[in-house]
């Protein structure tokens, strides 16, 4: 993955059915190779699209807290909700009054049609937090009061699943496959996940904004943008647990937004095989290291737009160190694929919604009201980031610049309170143009038809649908131009529009001019392209474009191949059986864990308790098989009977009690050490942080201290030259590692040294093997056998005959006495990881585990831990 180039931006139509076409026939394929697929699609929203109204409780008296804050208006759906189950006006005063009523919920418009779409092929459950429950009573305010969360029983919530279960709105039929899973949350979680972390902090955060912008709080010396992270945690853990409730083996997930970035992680240390995908609506800058390790449990994280998925890459580089790989983001051998797809709108809704009756009167109304004037529209939330206040200093920027438009022309904003910042936007707005009324405006499509110019200007945003549907609305009036935000998720899509940075006032006030003048003729053909690409790239579009992507990642060599974890009951029965065990081991990654400096990753007391035990029994031959050198190993190792060692990945090995090291390459042709060292130290010279090492039978170019990007790059960059002018005139062969280039000789790797274990042990009844790195493979590749009928047979390897005194004649072939259910190599990582190894486990704490078990040894506990 190259983060350094945007792709071609691809604007063709998109045909729904084609789409559709290429789902039902991935599905099939993967059904014939044995893959399962359940036929459902989960997908997890922080809110249910549905009101729930508490109309009689099983626990009588109820109190009404004081009122919770009012909801975000955000995305107003172009049609009011309609109330899904009524109470029968004819029902008997006798019969019991039902516990619940529930009703459509506002907002997200876009994204629900296009959810609800996929029912035409897959069945859709959503599943999401039921919101702040309601009571029929209005408070003082004239709002509605809230039910605590702690005042319902059982039997209510119950009660509300049931209700819940048979919803249905208006824009379902009878043939529909959606049904909804409520999520109930304490109050103080719910609102401290949603209004504290949620709004506080990330939404700030992933908008470009300063925290002091949107938190009245943010200059208290106590405020901590970590405040809040603790309900964060635990509603996304609510959320993964409310799936495993519902979850069946094939099915698909989507989780969508900011709100859950912790769950995918959380569902695959629950589920290591499940299908997730994850929705990023807004923009992404970057973020914490905890929630990028959250969102890299998915199998594809999808953003609006290739920056945004740039950008994401580059966090997951620079803040944990990843490595990118050509599929995706590799952690720990479970890669997680990064797209882009934009929503789209329901194209198809709001052109039916155009020819409402009511439409048509008020169309002429405004326009009767605004007579021989040019209209401008606008509709923004009033809070920081859609920029109201830098679009109406524009609109006097026009006036003062173009003094011919005073009095020729109007500027219409309809828009809504927002929860945090109305007031402060309310006094900058007021002192610009006067006071402002709020008035929740039924005539938006009135207005789109009426304008001359539309004007949308967010400062930043990832999804903004007001644009789509003033195109689709000028389709049958005026074909009027627009003009756009750069800064906006679907700004790439609609190049036809006057795109403007929101920032430079003069810009965008010749913007408006240029659009207020645009000729008939550059309005239509703007508008037919603009056109084009809405209605094409639509809600339904885009669900069905998620299935197909999530589905492309979901093949036979990758997620259907997980690699079991390691059985260790069986492991230990056979290592009982043996009466001659060999252990081949790596070390940095095996052992211990990856470190930034090399020379911090020294062995803990439990390694070394393990390596100690293990090496005292004479029926175990216990090997280190590093890429280190040997006077490392020494230094941490050598101190250990009994343990051999081999070095510089196979290059120099060292038998358990011998006191010297036995060089391969004493041999070999070793001279192009010289012409690949001029090379490294050419990109060394051009990376900062990088350095080489220079070992006796290899040479490494480390960059794991150099910018993450840019050292990748520049590996890529060295690789190539190599490969190309290098390789393949020497005996030599190039390995990309973990943050390193390393050549060395064809001749030596880990596999040659496993083979000269393995013969000169033919006795041996178990194997252990443990790596996790590529060049470990090269000891799982060496220990596979093609052989259908035992026993397995070895001839003598390469690694016996390039020392000088051991000749080929003089070693037969030999009979090993091992069987398949004897070999027990395992690879460290992620399930997913490819690998050739039978078995793995996550991480080297677990390796060290199992040889502490081995050995009979239980692990220290520290008793002091907790002080």
């Amino acid at each position: 993955m190259d983060s350094f180039h945007e792709p071609r931006r691809v604007t063709e139509p998109i045909k729904l059915e084609d789409l559709k076409a290429v789902v039902l026939a991935r599905e099939a394929e993967y059904r014939a190779k044995g893959i399962p697929l359940s036929g459902r699609i989960l997908h997890v929203c922080h809110y249910l699209p549905i009101v729930a109204t508490l109309q009689a409780s099983s626990r009588p008296a109820i109190l009404s807290p004081p009122a919770t804050p009012p909801q975000q208006l955000a995305d107003i759906p172009l049609l009011s909700s309609v109330t899904a189950v009524p109470a029968s006006a004819n029902t008997p005063e006798t019969s019991p009054k039902p516990k619940w009523s529930l009703a459509a919920r506002q907002g997200h418009a876009a994204m629900i049609s296009g959810i609800r779409s996929l029912s035409a092929t897959h069945e859709q459950v959503i599943i999401g937090w039921a919101g702040d429950i309601e009571s029929p009573n209005n408070n003082s305010a004239g709002e509605k009061s809230k039910v605590p969360s702690t005042s319902l029983s059982e039997e209510d919530k119950v009660a509300l699943e049931e209700e819940i279960a048979n919803f249905k709105s208006e824009d379902d039929d009878a043939k529909t496959k959606t049904s909804y899973v409520p999520l109930l949350l304490d109050d103080k979680v719910a609102h401290g996940h949603y209004d504290g972390y949620c709004k506080q902090t990330l939404w700030p955060l992933f908008h470009y904004l300063l925290w002091q912008d949107v938190s009245p709080n943010s200059l208290s010396a106590s405020f901590s943008a970590d405040e809040h992270w603790a309900p964060y945690e635990q509603a996304n853990a609510a959320f993964a647990r409310r799936i495993m409730d519902v979850y069946r083996p094939g099915d698909l997930i989507w989780v969508h937004d900011y709100h859950l970035l912790l769950v995918p992680k959380l569902l695959r240390l629950m589920l290591p095989e499940v299908y997730v995908g994850l929705f990023v609506h807004t923009p992404w800058p970057s973020s914490r290291k905890e929630i990028l390790d959250g969102m890299l449990g998915a199998n594809l994280v999808c953003f609006q737009t290739y920056s945004y998925s740039r950008h994401f890459t580059s966090s997951c580089v620079r803040v944990c160190g990843y490595e990118v790989a050509a599929r995706g983001i590799d952690v720990q051998g479970h890669v997680t694929a990064v797209m882009h797809t934009p929503v789209g709108v329901d194209a198809e809704r709001i052109s039916r919604d155009l020819m409402r009756p009511g439409i048509q009167p008020k169309l002429q109304a405004l326009l009767k009201l605004y007579a021989g004037k040019k209209i401008i529209i606008g509709r923004d939330k009033l809070d920081v980031v859609k920029g109201v206040v830098q679009k109406l200093r524009a609109f006097a920027k026009l006036l003062h610049e173009y003094p011919e438009w005073i009095g020729r022309v109007v500027l219409i904003q309809v828009t809504s309170p927002a929860l945090s910042d109305s007031p402060k936007l309310e006094r900058q707005v007021s002192e610009l143009f006067g006071s402002l009324d709020f008035v929740l405006c039924i005539t938006i499509l009135c207005s789109a038809c009426a304008a001359d110019l539309g004007v949308i200007t967010p400062l930043r945003d990832g999804m903004n649908t007001t644009s789509m549907e003033f195109v689709i609305a000028q389709s049958k009036t005026k074909r009027s131009p627009l003009v756009l935000s750069e800064f906006m998720g679907i700004s790439s899509n609609m190049s036809e529009a006057l795109q403007i940075n929101p920032w430079n006032l003069d810009d965008v006030a010749a913007a408006m001019h240029r659009g207020l003048l645009m000729s008939q003729a550059e309005k239509e053909t703007r508008h037919t392209k603009l056109h084009g690409v809405i209605t094409t790239h639509t809600s339904q579009t885009w669900a069905m474009n998620l299935v197909k992507l999530l589905l492309g990642i979901v093949d036979a060599q990758g997620i259907a191949r997980q690699t079991p974890v390691l059985p260790t009951h069986r492991m230990v029965e056979r290592y009982s059986r043996a009466t001659k065990r060999l252990f081949l081991l790596d070390y940095d990654g095996t052992l211990a864990p990856i470190v930034k400096t090399p020379s911090m990753a020294v062995p803990s007391e439990d390694t070394l308790t393990a390596l100690i035990s293990l090496s005292a029994d004479p029926r175990n031959l216990v090997y280190i098989i590093s890429g280190r050198d040997g006077a490392f190993l020494e230094q941490h190792l050598g101190h250990i009977r009994g343990l051999g060692m081999s070095a510089e990945h196979g290059g120099f090995i060292r038998a358990p009690g011998a006191e010297k090291w036995t060089n391969f390459t004493e041999s070999l042709d070793m001279s192009w050490m010289g012409e690949v060292l001029e090379v490294f130290k050419y990109y060394t010279e051009r990376t900062t942080g990088s350095h080489i090492e220079v070992k006796k039978s290899s040479i490494t170019w480390h960059y794991r201290a150099t910018d993450p990007e840019w050292g990748q790059f520049q590996c890529r960059q060295c690789q190539d030259l190599l490969e190309n002018n290098v390789a393949h005139k020497r005996p030599i062969e190039v390995l990309v590692g973990k943050k390193n280039l390393e050549v060395r000789p064809i001749a030596i790797n880990k596999g040659e040294i496993v083979k000269r274990i393995l013969y000169l042990n033919p006795d041996a009844q178990f194997v252990f093997c443990a790596g996790d790195d590529k060049t470990d493979e090269d000891m799982f590749r060496a220990l596979q056998f093609t052989e259908s009928s035992l026993p397995y047979t070895m001839d003598p390897p390469l690694s016996v005959s390039l020392v000088a005194d051991e000749k080929i004649h003089t070693h037969p072939r030999v009979e090993l006495q091992l069987t398949p259910e004897d070999f027990f190599t395992t690879a460290v990582g992620h399930a997913s990881k490819r690998t050739l190894a039978k078995w793995h486990v996550t991480s080297p704490h677990e390796v060290v585990a199992e040889l502490l078990q081995l050995a009979g040894v239980q692990k220290k506990v520290e008793s002091d831990s907790r002080l």
